[in-house]
Order: structure tokens, then C-alpha cells, then sequence
């Protein structure tokens, strides 16, 4: 392991605070409304051609469904020193009052997120494999964007977070911390554990589903995807988020634990409890 300290505090779907040595990232924010809440998606639609969804037109709006509110109000957040924002234009990843969280901040994302935020300060665009240094907190990190392949059309990066007080393995790889952001695998991220000692990688899992006239799209990993991409990079330890609390979500807790265990993959696993701080190491 790391000789940093890092403890997880889960507050909803893909919103967490990273606390590494007491600097502290936001993963996704979402602090939208109590559960009911329903959201219209329908100008993902209009962004993109259709054609790379098989459309020739804008089928009914998409409506995503909020079933559980987050754990933590923003009022009742500790000072964040910086946001990981896998994508900026769909509303469980980053609302309204997730927004609010953002000028003020440095905040890292997409190229395409970048533009679309502009003229917020502090927000850098990240390429996939591109690597950024950055100050944050004191602390000198550096972050390199990974690749995703999560809606048909628009951009979502995931991150690897390194710091000196990491250290290296005893491989020689650097110690790293990986936030994956929505995605479903892909082979071309086993090449994180090619560059990478991976300590803890927090996954957006919950297999979720969208429905669209041309068919069913899966835009999330499940279970298995999960386990099979932490073996592949060989990380330490994985912290599963992102599996309640939305009904496109098809497979929550109580399912990703019993195929984890039947995986054999059960000790791996780090579950945390909303609000609650969860030492990882």
C-alpha cells in the first residue's frame, strides 16, 4: 500500500470525497433534489447527430429517475479542494446545485466538458493519457485522464491521481489512485496496470441501461466488468459506487455482492455507508 492516508466518504450515486492526506476531491457532484426527482435528458439529444445513435429524430424524452437524495446538502460539505468531473452533460453526474460547486474551484474534465463550462474558472480539459500537474492543497499531483466508453456519442474521462507521498511499488510502478467515471470496459485500460500500482480504484458500476428505439444500451459496468477490470490493472482494493438510487440502474448492492462473492472477489472490496468516512488505508 501507499504511505498516504485516503478515506472515502460516499454521498450519492457517483459523488464522493476522496480525502488523501487531507486534501480533499470531489468525484461527480450531484446535489440535486430528494428522491422522485425526475430529469428530462433530452438535450444530450440535441447536441450530438442522432445518426450516431441510429436515429432520424429525437425519440420521447429520456427521463432519468432520482429514487434516493444525496446524503449531504452543500451546506453541510467539508471545504473541497478540487472536483473530478468525468462529464459535465448528463444531470446524475452534475446538476444545478452540483454547478455551484465549480467556479471558485479547480476542477478537471473532459476537453468537451471544458468548453461547455466555459467561462468557469479553474476548469482543464484532459485528453485520454494526457497527464496535468497540478498544486492542489500544497500538495503537487499529478492526474492523467483515462479512457471511457460510457453514452454513443460525447465525451467521459476517468482519472489516475499520483503524488509523491504515494510512492512506488515494489514493482517500480507508481503508486495510484484510480476514479474510473461511467463506463463499460474496455480492453484498452488494461494498460493502467502496464504504468500504474493501482491502491484503490473507485468504479461507477450499477450496469445501468437506457432504452432507445434502435435497442438497449448498457452504459455503466456490472459486477463482472468490475471485477474482471480490477484483476486486469491488479489493484489493491476496490470501492464499488454508483449502483443505487437511480432507476436505470439494474443492479444494486445485494446483487454486486453476491457475484462478487461468488467471483471469489469478496475481500477485495471496500463498501462504503453514505456520509460515513471510510478508511481505505
Amino acid at each position: 500500500m501507499a504511505p498516504s492516508k485516503l478515506t472515502v466518504t460516499h454521498i450519492t450515486i457517483a459523488t464522493t470525497i476522496l480525502n488523501v492526506d487531507g486534501i480533499k476531491f470531489l468525484t461527480d457532484p450531484f446535489f440535486g433534489p430528494q428522491e422522485g426527482s425526475s430529469y428530462d435528458n433530452t438535450a444530450q439529444f440535441e447536441k450530438h447527430h442522432l445518426s450516431n445513435l441510429g436515429l432520424t429524430s429525437i425519440p420521447p424524452p429520456p427521463h432519468f429517475v432520482n429514487t434516493v437524495g444525496p446524503a449531504l446538502r452543500l451546506d453541510e460539505l467539508p471545504p473541497i479542494d478540487a472536483i473530478l468531473l468525468s462529464h459535465e452533460d448528463h444531470i446524475d453526474n452534475l446538476d444545478s446545485e452540483g454547478r455551484k460547486l465549480l467556479d471558485g474551484r479547480k476542477v478537471f474534465t473532459t476537453v468537451e466538458g471544458a468548453t461547455n463550462l466555459h467561462p468557469s474558472p479553474g476548469v482543464v480539459g484532459i485528453r485520454p493519457w494526457e497527464t496535468i500537474t497540478s498544486n492542489i492543497g500544497g500538495k503537487t499531483f499529478r492526474i492523467t485522464g483515462t479512457p471511457c466508453k460510457h453514452f454513443p456519442v460525447g465525451e467521459v474521462t476517468g482519472f489516475i491521481l499520483e503524488t509523491e507521498s504515494f510512492g512506488l511499488h515494489s514493482s517500480g510502478k507508481p503508486n495510484a489512485i484510480w476514479f474510473s467515471g461511467d463506463m463499460v470496459y474496455i480492453d484498452e485500460l488494461k494498460e493502467i496496470g502496464q504504468k500504474w500500482h493501482i491502491t484503490a480504484a473507485l468504479l461507477n458500476l450499477g450496469n445501468a441501461t437506457v432504452e432507445f428505439p434502435v435497442g438497449k444500451f448498457k452504459i455503466t459496468m456490472d459486477g463482472k466488468d468490475a471485477v474482471r477490470i480490477t484483476r486486469d490493472i491488479g489493484a489493491d482494493v476496490m470501492i464499488p459506487v454508483h449502483f443505487e438510487g437511480w432507476e436505470h440502474f439494474t443492479e444494486g448492492r445485494e446483487e454486486l455482492k453476491k457475484g462478487f462473492e461468488e467471483d471469489g472477489f469478496e475481500e477485495r472490496v471496500c463498501w462504503t455507508t453514505p456520509v460515513v468516512p471510510k478508511e481505505v488505508y
